[in-house]
């Protein structure tokens, strides 16, 4: 039996998380995996530090894409995997581990999430959080100084250099690929309320059938923008 998939994608600091805790809290983390794009950044400990800190952490070749979306494929399947652990201070992937367990539901999360098709295409459900710049600058750099070490002026100065053009370029153009698309403000309870919904029937079609009734190419049949 195939689990149900489903993406939270949208520009850094677009509220993402908190909108999928509260699908997850919906649903029941009892029954959810949640995979985060971030933990999947590639190891950059071959370089010296100070190097580490130039690279584009918003350019799809950031990413260990290849192991990502083997993960995700084996958690549909039904195995448990071991997931990256990344350190924001230092930029490089720690030793350890941790364990995701398969469960009937898989979270994703990223900024782009749906850029690459071969991940794209494992994704049931797609949805976009659309939140206007500055609030996601605001959350960024609020995020990046408290949990990552980060001064405010670098922060600054990756927001111009790499994270708006990125943004532009590579995680804006994939809006396209929702299902839905959730405006921030008040993370739109209606469309919460709705993928909790649709993800208890799936569920319930799981236990009397072998397989989910749900495939991106009829999901744009029930979902639109709310």
């Amino acid at each position: 039996m195939k689990a149900i998939t489903i993406g939270i994608a949208g520009g850094s600091g677009s509220g993402k998380t908190t909108i999928a805790q509260k699908i997850i809290d919906g649903v029941g983390a009892d029954r959810i995996s949640h995979l985060e794009m971030d933990c999947y950044y590639n190891d950059l400990s071959h370089l010296p530090r100070d190097e580490r800190a130039l690279n584009n952490f918003d350019h799809p070749a950031s990413l260990d894409i290849e192991l990502f979306s083997k993960h995700v494929a084996m958690l549909k399947d039904g195995m448990d995997v071991a997931r990256p652990e990344y350190d924001f201070v230092n930029h490089v992937r720690k030793a350890q581990t941790m364990r995701v367990k398969a469960k009937p539901v898989i979270f994703l999360e990223g900024i782009l999430l749906y850029e690459n098709p071969a991940v794209r295409e494992q994704i049931d459900i797609k949805i976009y959080v659309e939140t206007p710049s500055d609030i996601r600058f605001i959350r960024r750099l609020t995020r990046d100084i408290k949990d990552r070490g980060r001064s405010t002026d670098s922060v600054v100065k990756q927001y111009y250099k790499t994270v708006r053009p990125m943004h532009l370029s590579f995680v804006e153009p994939t809006r396209e690929h929702a299902d839905i698309i959730v405006p921030w403000q008040g993370y739109n309870e209606v469309a919460i309320e709705m993928v909790v919904t649709r993800i208890e029937s799936c569920l319930e079609v799981r236990g009397q059938q072998d397989l989910f009734i749900v495939h991106s190419d009829d999901s744009k049949k029930d979902y639109g923008r709310l």
